[in-house]
């Protein structure tokens, strides 16, 4: 009879053979084209924690110095916050808005028009008063009195618990909110409004359409604009990544869903890098294994619509939920780029788009 020893051993070869299969059974999933980069790129900087739970950022370019662009994120909690940082990763104190109750996820929009002049916004999610708060840029001043509330009437549970956004410009200079919650039905998940002067300098929100399938499997959290291409794609999590028209005159038929397999947990967040109009990557948590999974935004020749995954990506940033990708230089430390991903040590990663992009895909010049 085997002592103990040689037991543990036993139960050690076991449990390492189930994790290698297990692994390997998840590299089949990928396409043989597909390149999986076996080191761990790093960022070029790590921002400052935050106090509670980092989620989701956002970034701020810098019309006058692109380098003094301003990075966004959110504290998800109930005593939570917006908290701003430069591109070093340092807090800037004066622009954090504390006092938030869960703030989940925030985009930037540009020149709203609020007192006849074009303002900039950051735009985020409050989980627990059911609202989006709006502030300017780059001070930071609330200019939303007090909170928009979103999905009014729907009684459903957890059906006004905010959660993703992104910001919409449509090609006539309107700005619209895609608006995600934490449940929803299976049809008509998101809530895209209207964002305009109320009259008085501050925002107001009109309800356009719901649209949006939900599997019901987790929830739905990340939602990226294409607003070039005019595209809205958002993380079914454990299911894929699905694509509907952002102009809701086009009506609420998907598009594709894609991303559907080789991911090791949930999808989670997209962001978008866009080398010409029309040309460009997706990026996509794959959320358990510290890796993005990056596609074709203009999708193949036959079908627009067909996005190849052509890359995996391992980062440092742990269990990244939300992340952002600008497609310009921002100084001289990031001159091809910025991508930024959450990571769950309470930080925001910083990363330059050429270690993002390795040998096997372009970046602009």
């Amino acid at each position: 009879m085997p002592n103990k020893n040689q037991m543990l051993k036993y139960t050690n070869y076991i449990l390492l053979s189930a994790i290698a299969f297990a692994a390997c059974k998840q590299e089949a999933a990928l396409p043989k084209n597909t390149v999986v980069t076996d080191g761990v790129v790093k960022p070029v900087a790590v921002t400052e924690p935050v106090k509670h739970d980092s989620d989701d950022p956002a970034v701020w370019i810098n019309p006058k110095d692109p380098g003094q662009s301003l990075i966004i994120g959110t504290d998800k909690e109930e005593d939570g916050a917006l908290y701003v940082f430069g591109l070093d990763g340092k807090i800037k104190t004066d622009k954090v808005v504390h006092g938030l109750k869960r703030p989940n996820n925030v985009d930037v929009e540009y020149g709203l028009m609020l007192n006849g002049q074009p303002t900039d916004i950051a735009v985020a999610t409050e989980r627990l008063t059911h609202k989006l708060r709006i502030y300017s840029l780059p001070d930071m001043k609330p200019v939303d009195n007090g909170g928009l509330e979103m999905f009014v009437g729907d009684n459903g549970a957890g059906y006004r618990d905010l959660m993703g956004i992104s910001m919409y410009k449509n090609k006539e200079g309107k700005i619209f909110a895609i608006v995600g919650r934490k449940n929803g039905p299976s049809e008509g998940y998101l809530g895209q409004y209207l964002l305009e002067d109320d009259g008085t300098g501050n925002v107001k929100a009109t309800l356009v359409r719901k649209f949006g399938k939900y599997s019901g499997k987790k929830e739905i959290e990340a939602i990226a604009v294409d607003d070039a291409l005019g595209y809205i794609y958002y993380s079914d999590e454990g299911v894929g990544v699905r694509q509907y028209y952002a102009d809701a005159d086009k009506g609420n038929n998907e598009l594709a869903l894609f991303a559907t397999s080789g991911f090791t947990e949930d999808h989670e967040g997209i962001s978008i890098y866009q080398l010409t109009n029309t040309t460009g990557y997706i990026l996509v948590s794959d959320q358990g294994a510290n890796r993005f999974h990056v596609f074709n935004r203009e999708g193949t020749e036959t079908d627009p619509y067909e996005h190849k995954l052509l890359k995996v990506v391992n980062v440092s940033a742990t269990q990244s939920d939300g992340s952002e990708t600008v497609a310009m230089p921002l100084g001289s430390g990031f001159p091809h780029g910025l991508f930024v991903a959450m990571s769950n040590d309470r930080t925001f990663h910083l990363y330059r788009w050429e270690d993002i992009a390795g040998k096997e895909l372009q970046q602009i010049k």
